[in-house]
């Protein structure tokens, strides 16, 4: 069996991705060595750029549907209200920046809708499958994969539906049927692994990770049912004393759990059972342990921050927490994880089905890496206590203006530069939102005149506009900005190189 790509790994990374080629017709395969969707809360922040994607990707509504605003933060001292405490820096939504805050919604409810989303274009996930050897040439990969329980013949099942099982928090996962005999060697065009933070693919081949051990305290982090709290507030309980650890209980938007966050001391054990979540509650808050009527998932992590020496080792590219590992404070592992396969999605669709030129990808690792590395010292900084939560957690102000791929080519540019997100906003009457959701390229003329463009490249005209002021802005369809002129003038040239 051969495809144009295998995504390892059915977390937020690889679902993005897949559904990102689905949409461009690219055939593509999610192979996932648990049974089952991620059950846990981990990564409940969706930042506004996350938004923004999710909005391109056809999720957005859902995303919304499910979750819900951070709640205000109270401080808890010996049972008593004590004071409020907030998360993070107000900032209120502007037309270029519709999405202002962080949207709250567990990770196993986002996971859920990216894979609905996947279903619905047509994609692919075979649960219970791990690659376990790899091997490539100039013109493929052959990835060998091990199932649980291998049929008579060394193949595996292949799935469509499968999500959470029956432990999960929507109840027993509907589907689940067999599509066909998948072999157990796979050929590839091309490998994507979105495999986590213990990537097998990663270690398989010998991409060594540079990093930190950001906290030496081990953090439980657990899905609980608990009564005696109002939903209302992010309830925090400092430590009471010397060698004590904080507690937080958050109420999960969009579901009945809480999400209960504790720190221990540096070699502690964690009890992960209900007994042991129990127990924590009640030595650190004003709760008695019955009050915590159900822990529905449960884990503990030591914080770090680590990145990948590389992002691509020929066929083979590494996305997500694959590439680079993070403390959870800021919300920033999941987001950008999420973005590494924005930025691959349409890059490898360009490549497979448009016939572009294989140095464009390239500039995966190029554009990611530093991004990555930005924002692992952002996550350690608010983990720290250095830096709070706002404008860079925001990820608003991401770019590539150093990219190979940008052309900035005016003579006196304004502060949108090319590289730069490409701002929402009104144009001639059309939302730039509503023109650049698609796989497609879009050039904006902004008070110029705009010229002939072939086929795939949508055009918006209108007058000066304040967020982009005036000239010629080619957006990729990754929503930034990848040529800007003040007249056409090589655009010809980069339309050749990407392909158009």
């Amino acid at each position: 069996m051969s495809t144009d790509v295998l995504i390892v790994g059915a977390g937020p990374t690889g679902l993005a991705l897949g559904i990102d080629l689905a949409r461009r017709g690219v055939d593509a395969l999610v192979v996932e060595r648990a049974g089952e969707l991620f059950p846990g809360s981990r990564g409940k922040g969706i930042q506004p750029r996350t938004m923004e994607v999710f909005d391109d990707l056809g999720v957005l509504d859902a995303i919304h549907a499910a979750g819900g605003g951070y709640p205000v933060g109270m401080i808890w001292q010996d049972g008593q209200r004590v004071g409020e405490h907030r998360m993070f820096d107000p900032v209120e939504a502007t037309e270029d920046s519709p999405y202002d805050e962080p949207w709250m919604v567990p990770q196993w409810r986002t996971q859920r809708i990216l894979f609905d989303r996947l279903e619905e274009l047509g994609g692919r996930v075979a649960f219970g499958l791990e690659a376990t050897g790899i091997e490539q040439d100039a013109n493929g990969v052959t990835v060998r994969l091990s199932a649980h329980g291998e049929s008579s013949d060394g193949s595996a099942s292949l799935r469509r539906g499968a999500g959470n099982c029956a432990t999960s928090h929507d109840g027993p996962a509907a589907g689940n049927r067999p599509l066909s005999a998948l072999p157990a060697v796979l050929r590839a065009r091309y490998v994507v692994a979105a495999d986590g933070g213990r990537s097998a693919v990663r270690r398989a081949l010998g991409i060594g990770m540079t990093g930190e051990t950001v906290d030496p305290n081990p953090t439980l982090v657990a899905d609980a049912r608990i009564t005696g709290l109002d939903r209302d507030n992010w309830h925090i309980f400092p430590p009471r004393g010397e060698g004590d650890g904080f507690l937080a209980i958050c109420p999960l938007a969009g579901t009945e759990d809480f999400q209960v966050t504790a720190q221990f001391p540096e070699g502690s054990s964690v009890d992960l059972s209900l007994e042991g979540v129990r127990k924590v509650v009640a030595a650190r808050s004003h709760l008695a342990p019955e009050d915590v009527t159900e822990v529905r998932w449960a884990s503990d992590f030591r914080p770090r921050a680590a990145l990948a020496d590389r992002f691509r080792d020929g066929r083979v590219f590494l996305a997500g927490d694959a590439a680079h590992i993070h403390s959870p404070a800021g919300g920033q592992g999941l987001n950008t994880s999420v973005q590494d396969a924005y930025n691959l999605g349409w890059k490898l669709g360009a490549v497979l089905r448009d016939g572009v030129d294989e140095a464009l990808l390239e500039t995966y690792e190029e554009e990611r890496r530093p991004v990555a590395a930005d924002m692992l010292g952002l996550s350690t900084s608010v983990h720290r206590g250095e830096v709070r939560r706002g404008e860079a957690t925001r990820q608003l102000g991401l770019g590539y203006r150093e990219s190979s791929l940008t052309a900035e080519t005016r003579q006196a540019p304004a502060a949108l530069r090319a590289g730069d997100r490409a701002p929402d906003g009104t144009l001639g009457g059309v939302r730039l939102f509503d023109a650049f959701r698609g796989p497609h390229w879009t050039l904006l003329a902004v008070g110029v005149e705009a010229p002939e463009l072939p086929g795939p490249v949508g055009v918006v005209r209108g007058p000066a506009q304040e967020s982009y002021g005036t000239g010629l802005f080619l957006v990729r369809p990754d929503g930034y900005v990848g040529w800007a002129g003040d007249t056409a003038d090589g655009l010809p040239r980069y339309l050749a190189r990407a392909g158009l």
